[in-house]
């Protein structure tokens, strides 16, 4: 029986070294590819960390490492990403035209509170909700629901009946509206 603790010891010491080992060679190469694709170093530095803890973690045998590190710190900072910035974002308000003069994700979460930026979050606002007021009822709630509330499609379907497609349906009518709408304004800010 000891002779079993002993190599169960020494068996945890190799993996230690192991994993010693991985984070040493990897750190570097993978923090420059996360600092290309995050915002600041905090953030790229707690993924790094996601993504050896989640090494640390796998039980799973891993036949390619270095395409199995940077899935995985891709998959992190897509979280990262999604924790960032709610979906109503990026449905409503994606550029078509590229055009990066006023991105209304950045000022929705720009921290400056000066005058012009709350004026511009207010016109926002109002033409939000006075797009949604011009929506079909059907699409109004299902959109409300979905991105406002977070409450689940699935949860939707239950609650009314209605079939998960067609809510996914009415939905994506009032996404375009509401884009169409933002761009107006938008449009109407750069005098377009």
């Amino acid at each position: 029986m000891n002779g079993a603790v002993i190599l169960e010891a020494s068996m945890a010491e190799k993996q230690k070294r192991n994993i010693t080992e991985v984070i040493n060679d990897y750190s570097k190469r993978l923090l420059g590819f996360i600092r290309k694709r995050v915002s600041n170093e905090a953030d790229a530095e707690d993924i790094l960390q996601d993504v050896f803890y989640q090494l640390i973690g796998n039980t799973q045998p891993i036949e390619q490492l270095t395409g199995w590190l940077f899935t995985v710190a891709r998959n992190k900072i897509t979280d990262k990403k999604r924790k960032h910035k709610p979906e109503l974002l990026d449905d409503i308000f994606s550029e078509a035209d590229g055009d990066e003069m006023l991105n209304w994700a950045e000022l929705f979460f720009d921290a400056d509170n000066n005058p012009e930026t709350d004026y511009l979050r207010s016109l926002f606002w109002e033409t939000l909700n006075n797009a949604l007021n011009e929506l079909p009822e059907d699409q109004k709630t299902v959109f409300v629901l979905n991105e406002l509330e977070a409450v689940s499609f699935k949860e939707i379907s239950e609650r009314t009946g209605v079939p998960v497609n067609t809510l996914l349906s009415r939905k994506r009518y009032a996404v375009l509206h509401l884009r169409e709408r933002l761009q107006t304004l938008r449009n109407e800010l750069l005098n377009y």
